[in-house]
């Protein structure tokens, strides 16, 4: 197009509708040329300015006119140009604010953000980036907590109870920044939920194994998305999407309410595996409970 090999950044995108994914948006494109006009030639610096500067135009144009909203897992929400983005400090992935997910009844807002390491000879490794998103109706089930203040939050386990016990929608998704075993992802997922059901039934075993059959010889890429979502205290919905988009399926119903709460308890029980999660939650209930 520029008549010059260039280099393009790869970005992540997200549509309103859907799109095939692309690690980069083909044309027309931003690109940094690595050679450059002849110096000698006055018209055609004018004339690649000129080109370039309305292939710029037209692509902003075009962008408006399609409504496309844009996902960075390496971008912060200013990079990113919109308010409807919310980013996760340690690993930059940017969070959309409000969510529409498969058999939920309304949009779903983010209430906070972590992300979870693990420990590998001494060294923290990060291994995903994860937001609680829930129906904003559950704001007036909370109403003893008004006006406390967000450290008082997060050590009343009794809040994050009555969230969990509240009959309206709440969905935790988990972002990988880097790539991961299936098996891995379970075993991990699986040793912080066993221990937390003292004596599991049949219902509960019939759960964990179809939790279980999700991810068995799935390798999870860098960038997949995992969204376990409680429609009520005792049926979960797990979707994972590979490519970067939001998921319009379902890959498997949980129905045991005991593994749900185990899962739940995971994360905001007083032993969760993500601090940083638990206390931005805490923040964001205490903004939203004044």
């Amino acid at each position: 197009m520029f008549g010059a090999e260039a280099n393009c950044t790869p970005i992540w995108v997200q549509a309103q509708f859907p799109i095939a994914s692309r690690n980069c948006i083909s044309k027309p494109r931003t690109c940094f040329l690595k050679n450059k006009p002849n110096p000698s030639s006055k018209l055609g610096e004018t004339q690649n300015s000129f080109a370039l500067s309305h292939s710029i135009s037209d692509l902003t144009l075009q962008r408006r006119k399609k409504n496309y909203t844009y996902f960075s897992l390496n971008a912060s929400a200013a990079s990113v140009g919109s308010a409807e983005y919310a980013e996760e400090p340690a690993t930059k992935v940017a969070f959309q604010t409000t969510l529409s997910l498969p058999s939920c009844s309304s949009s779903l807002s983010l209430l906070g953000t972590g992300f979870r390491e693990k420990v590998f000879a001494i060294i923290g490794v990060k291994v995903y980036a994860v937001g609680l998103y829930v129906n904003p109706s559950v704001f007036s089930k909370l109403d003893s907590w008004n006006g406390r203040s967000a450290a008082e939050i997060q050590e009343d386990s009794s809040v994050f109870s009555s969230i969990f016990q509240a009959p309206l929608e709440k969905s935790l998704q988990i972002v990988l920044v880097r790539d991961v075993d299936g098996k891995t992802f379970w075993d991990a997922l699986d040793d912080a939920i066993s221990p937390r059901i003292k004596s599991p039934t049949p219902v509960d075993e019939t759960a964990l194994f179809t939790f279980h059959s999700i991810f068995q010889g799935r390798p999870l890429k860098k960038g997949t998305f995992i969204f376990l979502t409680w429609l009520d205290p005792s049926k979960m919905l797990v979707s994972v999407s590979s490519d970067g988009l939001i998921p319009s399926s379902v890959d498997a119903t949980i129905e045991s309410e005991h593994v749900a709460s185990a899962l739940f308890d995971v994360f905001f029980g007083e032993a969760p595996v993500s601090l940083s999660l638990k206390a931005s939650v805490a923040n964001g209930l205490a903004t939203n409970l004044k």
